[in-house]
């Protein structure tokens, strides 16, 4: 009798252990996070093999990806804008694009305990639009999309393989520090470089030395890719950040 009671005990817990809720949302296989302070103006991603990698990317933008928005659509504290992290994680086999920042978003809810909620708000902005001449590059093959970006004093550099213009906008609206929507009705991905300057930083010349030859970003995008902006005021949904961590929970 006492084995029996024993393998009635033993068969509970396991249908007890089978029982527990799975949890339902999209994670990385393992993921890496790491401080950056190397305090240096070059960050990007690059996603390929299996894998993603953030470098030197601010909280602000890495929720930024999670939810999938824009520069601007994000609303917490001033320093989201000044943490910068490394991240590397890898994804499941099978992993779909729609899946992939779902996993972003997991992460920082179970390593930064990142709680949010949604708003609608009105902002001034611009949509990004085909320009007067028409576009001006050429698609490419899909594939493992990746940016860098570096400023340098008063030039920026902006390399893009396998980019969207939807995520062009997005690089756009975090120079500008305003909200872009991508308006320009082009699909596809396509590579390209940027070399600009910003317009308060450029210098009227001295006599002795020229004038900063780089154009500003509106004018760059006009010249390398044949797209402009048009100022424009849009309702978009926010994401409220109601709690984060500065630190998060160790690897």
């Amino acid at each position: 009798m006492h084995q029996v009671v024993v393998a009635l005990v033993a068969l509970s817990a396991s249908a007890s252990i089978s029982a527990a809720p799975q949890d339902p949302r999209p994670a990385y296989e393992v993921a890496s996070v790491k401080l950056n302070n190397s305090g240096g103006g070059h960050s990007g991603t690059d996603g390929s093999k299996g894998q993603i990698m953030f470098t030197n990317l601010t909280l602000e933008r890495l929720i930024e990806r999670a939810y999938d928005v824009k520069p601007s659509q994000v609303a917490g504290p001033d320093w989201l804008e000044n943490l910068r992290f490394d991240i590397v994680a890898k994804y499941p086999p099978a992993t779909t694009a729609a899946a992939r920042p779902l996993m972003l978003r997991t992460l920082l809810e179970d390593r930064f305990k990142l709680a949010v909620h949604r708003e609608t708000r009105d902002f001034p902005g611009y949509a990004m639009v085909v320009g007067k001449s028409g576009f001006k590059l050429k698609p490419v093959d899909p594939g493992g999309s990746s940016t860098n970006s570096n400023g340098r004093g008063r030039v920026n550099d902006f390399t893009g393989t396998k980019v969207s213009m939807d995520q062009l906008a997005a690089y756009v609206a975090r120079e500008l520090d305003q909200v872009v929507i991508d308006q320009t009705g082009i699909a596809g991905v396509y590579d390209f470089e940027l070399h600009w300057t910003r317009e308060d930083q450029t210098p009227a010349g001295d006599g002795n030395s020229p004038p900063n030859p780089l154009p500003t970003l509106p004018l760059a995008l006009q010249d390398v890719l044949g797209v402009r902006l048009q100022p424009r005021k849009v309702p978009v949904q926010v994401i409220v950040v109601d709690h984060i961590e500065r630190t998060p929970i160790a690897n």
